[in-house]
């Protein structure tokens, strides 16, 4: 499987340890950024990420930070992509099987490396169930170009 995969200088550590763990278990891994512990803005790296995933050049990507929040609000912007905040197990099961989430955001002063690269591992495996979800993800993608496309946006 392709993963993109971006941080800030909170999630760079922990971003580290999961490229080797992804590669290690035979993952293609795009790193984009950042590359040290200097502070920098999150943004950019994760919409580089999240737009990796919306083109089809990888098939799911991860966002890391310090809480994950904000990398997961960022990757959210580009459009077609389902990012999810996932610090535990359960979360990440659910949000492939119900919602198809194609990039997964983590906190780095919240989960310790190995509950880390088990989520990943978690999240990269499972599948969409589709069934009743589907029409679910339907109203959202009709929610998402209407937005995309709205006229009178503020």
């Amino acid at each position: 499987m392709k993963v993109a995969i971006a941080s800030d200088h909170a999630g760079y550590a922990l971003k580290t340890a999961l490229v080797k763990h992804l590669r290690d278990s035979g993952h293609e891994v795009q790193d984009f950024g950042t590359d040290s512990e200097e502070s920098v803005d999150y943004p950019g790296f994760c919409a580089a990420a999240a737009r990796a995933v919306a083109k089809g050049e990888a098939d799911r990507g991860i966002v890391l930070g310090g809480s994950g929040q904000g990398e997961q609000i960022s990757a959210n912007k580009v459009h077609g992509i389902r990012a999810a905040l996932c610090n535990e197990l359960w979360t990440a099961r659910m949000c492939r099987l119900h919602n198809d989430a194609n990039v997964l955001a983590m906190g780095a002063r919240i989960v310790t490396p190995h509950m880390a690269c088990e989520i990943v591992d978690l999240f990269v495996k499972t599948e969409f169930e589709g069934g009743r979800h589907q029409p679910r993800l339907d109203q959202i993608h009709r929610i998402e170009r209407e937005e995309c496309y709205a006229e009178d946006r503020p």
